[in-house]
Formats: C-alpha cells, structure tokens, sequence
C-alpha cells in the first residue's frame, strides 16, 4: 500500500464538512499566497521520500 492509498483511506472517512472546515483553517493560517508554497514543498518532500525509499528496496533485492 503507497502513500497516496492511506491518503485516499484517510481522506475517505472525513466528510464535507470537515474538509471544508480544514481548508478554511488552512486559509486563516497561512494566507492564500503561502499556501501553493507550502503544496510544491510537500511535492517535493513527498517525491524525494518516493525516490529513497524505492532505492533502499533495490539495494535490499541486490543482497
């Protein structure tokens, strides 16, 4: 199970509500301007995070 299936899980059990209520939260804190930043930083972090862990398994499958 990757990454984006738990999101999806977890996205899953919230409702509209709460969503928009996260989103609305989201746009109090940190601005509008902030929060495209905030979306390409997680991006990243997130394909980097992708990019170590499918090396680390194919260094374990060379062993």
């Amino acid at each position: 199970m990757d990454l984006f299936s738990v999101f999806l899980i977890l996205l899953g059990t919230f409702g509209t509500t709460e969503i928009v209520v996260i989103v609305i939260l989201a746009l109090l804190l940190f601005g509008g301007k902030k929060i495209p930043e905030l979306m390409k930083g997680l991006g990243t972090g997130l394909k980097e995070f992708k990019k170590a862990s499918e090396g680390k398994e194919s260094e374990s499958e060379e062993e």
